[in-house]
């Protein structure tokens, strides 16, 4: 699209402009890069500059990584987009709406249903795995869950923590009996469900979290807002649009809707109920 400052657009090869937009490590990087390639070209045609994905390591990388890489935007999750919001000043553009209507998923604790585990209270000296410190589901909701059940500190109060870097590795985990307890997306799991029947024959789930945003597409700060607005219509407008039709049957959700900040009040409202400063927060994993 023409008019966008030279300054502002990233280097691919030789005189290419593009924009680079990071992924988070929700499934393997190739699963991750097969999902989201697509939905790339198609918004590379759309507002005529190439865009470029790159998968991170790890969730907390993609606050790290969006300054030091240059990224201009980035898929993120819902406290990754709340760390980025109040540390660097990412502004969320939009979310994707699933073939049922939802556009929010929610964070769920698992237990194999011949654990033995019925509460909080049965977890005690058992396997957790998480899955990052930087997701809601796979960390913070899990924080609150233990406040709310007395558990002042977590890792005296289990045998053993640790984190698995995706929502998939998890609740694999669990069914697979490496951990006891596992924190892990619902999204996720319906997915996993859906091509392997032990999931829902061999897991339970004692608590879920609040409702929060589906991986959305926020970008940095001073952005230019043609370009900016660019990228909000063709997500916007892709179902209206033949072409953007079929990413978005092969995408898997029904459209993508307009994000704002007041639809991450749950996972600003974790923080504070467990004291979590999000500017200072140290989001490695331990």
């Amino acid at each position: 699209m023409p008019g966008f400052a030279q300054s502002q657009e990233r280097k691919e090869s030789g005189s290419e402009k593009s924009l680079l937009i990071g992924l988070i490590p929700e499934q393997n990087i190739f699963k991750q890069l097969e999902r989201y390639t697509p939905v790339a070209d198609y918004l590379s045609k759309k507002i005529g500059l190439k865009i470029r994905l790159k998968v991170l390591t790890r969730y907390g990388n993609v606050v790290d990584n969006f300054v030091s890489s240059g990224m201009d935007g980035a898929f993120f999750g819902s406290f990754t987009y709340a760390l980025a919001h109040m540390k660097i000043g990412v502004e969320v553009l939009a979310r994707p709406e699933s073939l049922d209507g939802s556009s929010t998923y929610h964070g769920l604790i698992l237990v194999r249903k011949d654990s033995g585990i019925k509460t909080a209270k049965g977890m005690k000296g058992k396997r957790l795995a998480f899955v990052d410190k930087a997701t809601t589901a796979g960390f913070l909701f899990p924080l609150v869950y233990f406040k709310r059940h007395g558990i002042a500190d977590y890792k005296t109060y289990f045998k053993e923590t640790y984190f698995t870097g995706t929502h998939e590795d998890a609740i694999n985990d669990v069914l697979n009996r490496k951990a006891d307890i596992g924190a892990a997306k619902n999204t996720v799991f319906e997915r996993l469900a859906q091509t392997d029947k032990r999931i829902r024959q061999e897991l339970i789930v004692l608590d879920k979290s609040a409702d929060v945003p589906e991986n959305g597409l926020a970008v940095r700060k001073g952005l230019e807002p043609a370009l900016k607005k660019a990228l909000l219509e063709a997500l916007l407008n892709a179902q209206d649009d033949p072409a953007g039709q079929t990413v978005l049957k092969n995408f898997g959700v029904r459209k993508f809707i307009l994000t704002t900040d007041r639809d991450y009040a749950p996972v600003f409202q974790y923080a504070r109920d467990i004291n979590l400063d999000l500017v200072t927060y140290d989001y490695m994993n331990d």
